[in-house]
């Protein structure tokens, strides 16, 4: 199944036009025809079937025949809060791995020991939508804005709260810790982990911290542990 996305799209939606980059593709690339059927999601969990009834490269424009709506395939919320990494490209990996295993919400956190404060959110979006469409994901994981890690802890929260720090402190494994089908926030650090004020508040406000492993990861492979072992303890 060939996925194209657009958050636009509801179930009401009769037709639709693609923009001039999707319409090339379409078109020019994938060689699609009027009559040609085309699938798309808004992200929310509907699936659109529709048939192509213009192909201009320009303009494709295409008629909904069909809505479904997908349940999602894991029956859990899970929610990274990440440091971003001092190379864009390693966060990217991450936002990319992590919306292949399944993930349903990412706030970069912006902590003391933080290397990249600035991030090009349109462009991580572009990298979850890829992803998400190559591994036929109808629900997209919510990019939110970057916060500090100080307005974020003090947010509100519910179900499972964990963070994963580096230091030589009394940490459960998070797989041991999990609790299936259930709501769930991880804090990851950056490069140079979070800072002993950050893991005090943290507990003031009844995070868990863990241990991902023996061994000390890279803040995007942390991420994807986490992200992982929670799809691990709920198969």
């Amino acid at each position: 199944m060939q996925l194209f996305y657009n958050p636009a799209i509801t179930i009401t939606t009769k037709q639709f036009t693609f923009d001039k980059t999707e319409s090339r593709h379409i078109v020019k690339v994938l060689r699609k025809n009027e009559g040609d059927t085309i699938f798309i999601t808004n992200g929310l969990g509907d699936l659109f079937t529709s048939k192509i009834i213009a192909a201009n490269d320009k303009k494709c424009l295409v008629e909904i025949t069909a809505v479904e709506t997908k349940q999602k395939t894991w029956n859990y919320y899970l929610h990274i809060a990440i440091a971003p990494t001092k190379l864009n490209d390693r966060f990217e990996w991450f936002l990319e791995k992590a919306t292949e295993i399944g993930i349903d919400e990412i706030t970069p956190i912006i902590c003391d020991h933080s290397e990249r404060k600035v991030l090009k959110t349109d462009r991580m979006e572009k990298i979850i939508q890829s992803a998400a469409k190559q591994s036929l994901k109808f629900h997209y994981p919510k990019l939110n804005e970057p916060i500090s890690f100080n307005a974020f802890i003090n947010s509100t929260f519910e179900g499972q709260l964990f963070i994963a720090h580096c230091e030589e402190t009394n940490k459960k494994s998070l797989k041991s810790t999990l609790k299936p089908q259930t709501k769930i926030t991880i804090l990851i650090g950056p490069e140079g982990d979070f800072s002993t004020k950050e893991i005090k508040q943290s507990l003031q406000h009844s995070f868990i911290p863990v241990s991902l492993g023996e061994s000390r990861l890279r803040t995007e492979t942390a991420g994807v542990v986490a992200v992982h072992s929670v799809a691990f303890v709920n198969e």
